[in-house]
């Protein structure tokens, strides 16, 4: 067998092999280059207002509303008053055809008449029968028949006379008027309709107190009672609230929405200038530790155990750290955040469901400049 002879490297092939040998070793200690820190959008927890815990949208009501219908059915002939009229207690505000009810009146009046000649010869005749029985001309049954002939008739009068003042009262309800003082909120009928008895055709605002009417939620309807303040921020007058306090929560909740219906009452001079069916923002204090301070609801995130938390800035080393914290009342745009939070908390307010615990983070404010982290940046909506 022929034995194979080993190649040796030549002189000048020992350089080239010694520099790929370092080459391959600078290779393996190469490390991956540091992701670059991401951009967050950070706040810092606002202060929360007594009125900070929730808001819930509402409408401007009359706290006396009043469906306005006839006691009685027929065409409506005239109508006097649109929506949006002001009227005046007796105001004659529609009227429906009299004529068949005038008829009943008149026949009412005529079997009246017709009583009160029955009833008359009834008494004449007993007083006769009264004279013949004393004389002993008639028998004493007699006498009896004559007694229950004139009961029945006077009972019959009665009756008339009862039928005759129902009829009256009934002509008399062709005119709808209004109760009180207050303003058409809406018409439901209009001039050659035929309606019925207790059909409504205005619905009458009352003049004086103003409600706003809004719905509260099943969860949290332990938090709220008759007689809490609260404030009404009018939509066509943001930043102007005026005060007011709850007067009345629904015992039972909607059986479709699950709400309690509320209204809440406006104090003092409130009542000027609102106009109803206007929109309307009711904020209301909810239950809440003092010092509380209130975040976006974005930087609301899961924490452990079912808790809440939300992803802090640690203005030291620039990266995130999960905090948990106790929440209160939610609101349309934000948290109350009973404890568990600093007040210079660099919170990030958005994205939190894409970020980890012990990232490094670049936080930036709502105009999308950096933040300092040995700064505090301003509160949210600033």
């Amino acid at each position: 067998m022929r034995r194979l002879t080993p190649i040796r490297p030549t002189r000048h092939a020992w350089p080239l092999l010694a520099a790929g040998v370092l080459a391959l070793a600078a290779c393996g200690d190469r490390s991956a280059p540091e992701p670059a820190p991401r951009p967050v959008l950070v706040t810092t927890p606002a202060a929360a207002d007594a009125f900070g815990g929730a808001t819930f949208s509402g409408e401007i009501r009359a706290r006396e509303e009043s469906a306005l219908a006839f006691q009685v059915g027929g065409q409506l002939i005239r109508r006097d008053v649109d929506a949006g009229a002001q009227v005046r207690r007796g105001q004659v505000l529609a009227e429906i055809d009299p004529g068949d009810l005038r008829l009943q009146q008149q026949s009412a009046q005529a079997q009246v008449a017709a009583a009160e000649g029955e009833y008359a010869r009834a008494r004449t005749d007993r007083a006769r029968y009264a004279a013949l029985v004393d004389q002993q001309l008639i028998s004493r049954s007699q006498m009896d028949a004559q007694d229950a002939a004139y009961t029945a008739a006077q009972s019959q009068l009665r009756a008339a006379r009862a039928q005759a003042d129902v009829a009256g009262n009934q002509a008399g309800y062709t005119q709808l008027r209004a109760p009180r003082d207050g303003v058409i909120a809406s018409r439901e009928a209009e001039a050659g309709q035929v309606v019925a008895a207790g059909q409504t055709i205005f619905m009458l605002a009352g003049d004086g107190g103003r409600e706003v009417a809004i719905a509260l939620p099943e969860s949290q309807i332990g938090a709220y009672a008759i007689g809490q303040p609260a404030e009404i921020e009018l939509w066509n007058r943001p930043g102007v609230r005026v005060p007011g306090t709850i007067r009345e929560i629904a015992a039972a909740a909607d059986p479709q929405v699950r709400t309690y219906a509320a209204r809440v009452a406006l104090t003092g001079d409130a009542v000027d200038g609102l106009e109803l069916g206007q929109s309307a923002r009711v904020h209301l204090a909810g239950t809440r530790a003092a010092g509380a301070l209130q975040v976006p609801l974005t930087a609301i995130q899961p924490g452990a155990d079912g808790g809440k938390a939300v992803w802090v800035v640690d203005r030291d080393s620039g990266t995130l750290r999960s905090v948990a914290v106790e929440t209160g009342a939610y609101g349309a745009r934000s948290v109350t955040v009973l404890s568990g939070l600093a007040p210079d908390a660099l919170v990030v307010a958005a994205g939190g469901h894409l970020l980890r615990d012990g990232q490094r983070v670049a936080p930036v404010d709502r105009e999308n400049r950096p933040v300092a982290l040995q700064t505090t940046v301003p509160a949210a909506g600033q």
